[in-house]
This record gives C-alpha cells, structure tokens and sequence, in this order.
C-alpha cells in the first residue's frame, strides 16, 4: 500500500475558546500566539492556555503551533529561548519564527516553521530554509501557482500556504509604514494598520486625482475555488488567516475550508487529512456571514485582477442584490434570501460612502428603516 501524503486545514486561534472551535470545525491544527513575541501583540495566552488546548487537541491527532514570530532585540533572546522550551514542554508541536538568529540559539528539539513574515518568495530562499532545518515553510502570499509549482519541483520541505483572510498591501513581511508614521512595526506584533486608512492621491504637480478613498485597503484573500490546483501544485499546510478574528469566524470559515477540503480529498486516494475524526455541522457555512471584506485571488492566477476595495476597509457582509424599487414608503431588493426585522445593511452611495441602514420592518419584500433615507433604484446592497 502507498503512503499518503498527509494534508493539513490550519485555523487561527485569537485564544483558548477559538483554538477549541478550530478542533470541533474541522482543523488538522491550531496555530496561537503565546504571552510573548507573537506578531499580533493583542492575541496573546498564557503557557496554561496552550497546554490547555494542546490537551483538547491532540487526541483528535489536531497539531497546535505556536506563533513566535517576530523579530527579536538581543536583549529579548534568552526570554525567547527560554518561552521556546516551556513550548517544548507542554507538548507544542512546532514554533512559528521569523528571527533567524534563534538557530544560533540552544533549542530544545522542537519542530520549526518559518514565518511568511521572513517573504518566502523564491526557490533559493527556500531550500536555505529546508537545508536550514526547518520542517515547514510558510509561503508569502503573493505567489502565483506556477511559482509555486516551481519552489516545490526544486524542496522536498512542506509548503504552507494562506488560502483565506486579510492581506497585508506590501510583501509579507517587508512593510515598514506602521514603523515609520506610528513607531509600531508590524514585524515587533504592533502592526497600526495604515492600509486601511483613507488616503488622497495626488500627482507630482500637486493635482488632487482622488479627494479620499482607501487606496491602500485589499480585499480579503478567498482561494476556496483554488484549492485543488494548490494541492497539486504541492500545498500540504492550507492556511486561514485570523488570528484577531471571533469565534464565530473560526467556526464558519474553518467549517467551510473543511467542507472543500474532504471533497477534494475523496477524489485522490493518494491525500489524506491529517487529523482523525470527522465533523458534522449544523449549519451551512458561508464566509460572507462572518468577516466579509469582498474577495479577491490575488497573485495566485492573475496579478491584474482589482484586489484593492477603495470603498471601506470594513466588512460588508453578504451580496443581497439590486434595488428593484424605491419611494419614500420604503424600497424593494430584487433577491432571493429572506430578510428580517433588525438586519443590518449597507451599500456604496453617489459620493461613494458606505451607508448603513437597520430594517425595521418587511411588508412583502418593501423594506422601511428608522432613517427613511432609502437607497435609489439599482443600488447594490448587502447584509
């Protein structure tokens, strides 16, 4: 009998609660940021809290890593190197690292992966990792397939790719901006997020071409109907990114990769899932109901395609459909879901603002919210 190549769906864990969620939606491992050195300063858990997840994790054969991936001050080694052994301990199975000079450092024999923070975009720079000693590599974001498909023809390392979630606007690992307009670096953990501020755009004569929109805000990464090729082409860790996400996105969007995933993998006896066990849902899972940016491929086809949403950084949630009628008793969306009392929605105005409105009532499919300022016929709304 042949082995099978054995195929990982990795879930975010803001904490103890999430990392649980990842396990019962479908995770074959968790990844979670420790009391230090994390690079989402603000999803940060105690040692007791991991061993408390790896207990819950491990005998569903679920792997936990630990996110230890910024970048070190010398004066910080040794709480490093130290917090890594307490990792070893507690039976963490691998620690997530960007410094490369912790591999100078007495490790204990724990698995290490390498951040997409150290922009893992070449062959050379991988096989450096593979011949480094590292066990997986995870991928910058902004390969396309075939350069995929060319790192693993020339590694035999595991590749570890993000198929969903937000996107940083400059390489992995290489933006610079929060450090130099806030003195917070996204590569210390304290990332101020100015991609998603509004911007105005000038020429060089000073000519304002756009008065302020956000210029700089991408879509989310959604690389659900792309699964399959990045199989193929040599992805064995898929990556949701979230660790600042809630636990109901942990459950849909882990639920939903799931879901593809074991399609997929039905299909090719020579893959198999990583964890054991099975899950059940009682729900349909929809990543437009949970933390919805709109979506974009990015690199992984075409890098001409619109990743940017100058409109707002925010969620939008789900596409409803197109005003069909609109009058000052209420408006009418041409759709087929059912709306309710209470359900938020928003759309894009003229001046290309986005508006939010609560429904107060539905008579019918005519809609009337408390503010009475109803969208124009042929405006796209979503809930």
């Amino acid at each position: 009998m042949k082995t099978q190549h054995l195929i990982e769906l990795l879930a975010p864990a803001q904490n103890l609660s999430c990392g649980r969620a990842a396990v019962d939606h479908g995770a074959d491992a968790v990844y979670i940021g420790g009391p230090s050195f994390g690079a989402r300063k603000s999803a940060s858990n105690s040692i007791e809290e991991i061993e408390q997840l790896i207990q819950y994790a491990h005998p569903y054969r679920v792997k936990v890593y630990a996110a230890l991936n910024t970048l070190l001050y010398d004066h910080e080694i040794e709480s490093a190197v130290e917090l890594i052994h307490h990792y070893y301990n507690i039976g963490v199975d691998a620690v997530i690292i960007q410094d490369m000079g912790l591999l100078e450092c007495d490790l204990p024999p724990i698995q290490l992966h390498t951040s997409t923070q150290a922009n893992n975009v070449t062959a050379e720079k991988v096989q450096f990792l593979e011949k480094t000693g590292f066990s997986q590599v995870v991928l910058a974001r902004e390969l396309s397939l075939e350069q995929i498909r060319d790192i693993r023809q020339k590694t035999s390392v595991a590749l570890e790719a993000f198929v969903h979630g937000a996107l940083c606007v400059s390489y992995s690992g290489q933006c610079y901006i929060s450090r130099i307009m806030a003195e917070r670096s996204a590569n210390r953990g304290n990332c101020a997020q100015f991609c998603r501020h509004r911007f105005t755009l000038k020429d060089s004569d000073g000519k304002i071409i756009d008065p302020g929109s956000y210029l700089l805000s991408l879509k989310d990464l959604d690389l659900s109907s792309h699964l399959e090729s990045m199989l193929l082409a040599g992805i064995s860790s898929f990556k949701i990114e979230g660790r600042l996400k809630n636990e109901e996105y942990v459950k849909n969007i882990t639920a939903y990769y799931r879901q593809k995933l074991d399609k997929i993998l039905n299909r090719y006896p020579e893959y198999a899932k990583s964890s054991s066990g099975s899950c059940e849902f009682a729900f349909t899972p929809d990543p437009e109901r949970t933390f919805h940016r709109d979506t974009t491929t990015y690199f992984i086809q075409d890098r001409r395609n619109k990743a940017v949403n100058p409109v707002t950084p925010k969620s939008t949630g789900q596409k409803l459909g197109i005003v069909s009628k609109s009058s000052r008793d209420g408006f009418i969306i041409d759709t087929d879901q059912t709306l309710n009392n209470g359900d938020g929605l928003c759309f894009t105005d003229f001046s290309g603002s986005l508006k939010g409105l609560r429904i107060n009532s539905v008579k019918n499919g005519l809609i009337q919210t408390q503010e009475r300022e109803y969208p124009p016929i042929g405006t796209l709304i979503f809930r």
